[in-house]
């Protein structure tokens, strides 16, 4: 079964009976419930160095679950000063920067076209009806009407978005892709779409690094082993027949991210996993379970095992706090590599106190359940390598195979 019939499968099974008989878009018929589920989310984690100028930017997001409604939540995370943003419009992307015509729909703020985010704030859209699909991607465009504005972005977002030329001005309601003549791999503004569900129990979120972020994966093709989760729990819910099973998968990870900046050299880069955690994880919608997969970049930074072990607990702490599940998952392998100018490298030592945080995690940690990545990826001859196969060539991330055994490995009952 090729890529795009499986998603077609999933989409069908998962939503195309809440389709009205004709249009794609429902506007008569009210949300069948008031169930917001967060759907899709990055996490913003630089303010981009390319500003722009009176410009529509279309940034594409892949949804995990089927629905009525849908929202858009905008994040002016490192902007230093307010954002305006003219006009919003969400849309189904068929290919391209292009739409599905008569998809395209107008967001509102509290009732207004517009809305100025704060420096450093954030602002959810009105609901919106819309019949939305698993495994569906989905256009929101934003009219940046101010000159010389750097976008609070996701950086490595590893799917394809669309910008008009500066000065392009106002076509957000465009559904053509013609005015779209720039192309982006970050994400700008767009944190969350929340979607009003009511065959789906909750959101996993994601809560990692850049092996959770998908550095070497493949753009635009959604090879990272939470997508291949998130299809897994599709077909699976379907598949046994459940109404109220299905559940969204949300990834929050940033290359190079910490879980702590505690005794870090050089200094974390990104807001550590222990800073974030409200604004990337506890402030979604409909969060059951949080996968925690972070640490190989703390004790890349020289933090010791019981420092790593610390964060995790605190983390886990206030997951569980608020009455969510927290599911650990072990440091894969990672080669020896020199220090060289702003990078320590990697050691013995290192590796020897990856073992020891594994070890705690396996035995000790108060996790409600372990993802064991460790032992998916480590090469049979020598535990503390990725099996060639599964390294992408840089001894630190997987190849799109070793993502797709790690998501293949992940036991679904966990969250049921």
């Amino acid at each position: 079964m090729t890529r795009a019939s499986l998603f077609v499968r999933i989409a069908i099974v998962a939503g195309l009976a809440a389709l009205p008989g004709s249009g794609i878009v429902a506007r008569q018929q009210p949300p069948a419930s008031d169930r917001w589920i967060t759907a899709w989310g990055t996490s913003q984690n630089e303010l981009g160095m390319n500003a722009v100028s009176n410009t529509t930017v279309r940034m594409i997001a892949r949804v995990t679950i089927s629905g009525d409604a849908v929202r858009i939540r905008l994040d002016n995370t490192f902007g230093g000063v307010p954002l305006s943003i003219g006009k919003a419009f969400i849309g189904q992307r068929i290919q391209g920067a292009a739409l599905a015509p008569g998809s395209n729909r107008q967001v509102s703020f509290n009732k207004s076209t517009s809305v100025i985010i704060p420096a450093g704030g954030s602002v959810t859209s009105d609901p919106l009806r819309m019949n939305v699909l698993a495994q569906q991607d989905l256009a929101v465009s934003l009219h940046i009407p101010d000159a010389g504005v750097r976008p609070s972005q996701h950086g490595g977002a590893q799917v394809t978005s669309y910008m008009t030329a500066n000065g392009g001005g106002d076509v957000a309601a465009e559904e053509t892709a013609k005015p779209f003549t720039a192309t982006t791999t970050s994400m700008f503004w767009l944190k969350a779409i929340d979607v009003s569900s009511s065959s789906a129990t909750g959101s996993i979120v994601a809560f990692g690094d850049s092996i959770t972020d998908g550095t070497c994966s493949t753009i635009d093709a959604h090879d990272r082993w939470e997508d291949l989760l998130a299809v897994r729990l599709a077909l699976d819910a379907a598949g046994r027949g459940k109404q109220e099973a299905y559940r969204a998968i949300v990834n929050e990870g940033i290359g190079g991210n910490t879980i702590t900046r505690e005794r870090i050299q050089p200094p974390p880069d990104s807001p550590p996993g222990l800073e974030r955690l409200e604004r990337d994880v506890l402030t979604h919608h409909g969060v059951t379970h949080v996968i925690l997969f972070m640490g190989t970049n703390d004790i890349r930074r020289e933090a010791s095992a019981e420092d790593v072990i610390a964060g995790m607990q605190d983390i886990a702490r206030r997951v569980k706090a608020r009455g969510l599940k927290i599911i650990g998952v072990t440091i894969i392998p990672r080669h020896n590599r020199p220090a060289v100018e702003n990078n320590t490298g990697w050691n013995v030592a290192k590796t020897k106190a990856r073992n020891e945080v594994n070890q705690w995690i396996r035995t000790k940690a108060p996790f409600d359940a372990v993802i064991d990545f460790d032992t998916v990826v480590q090469d049979p001859k020598n535990a503390d390598l990725l099996y060639p196969q599964f390294n992408c060539g840089d001894g630190i991330h997987p190849s799109p195979r070793g993502y797709y055994e790690m998501g293949r490995s992940v036991r679904l009952d966990l969250f049921r």
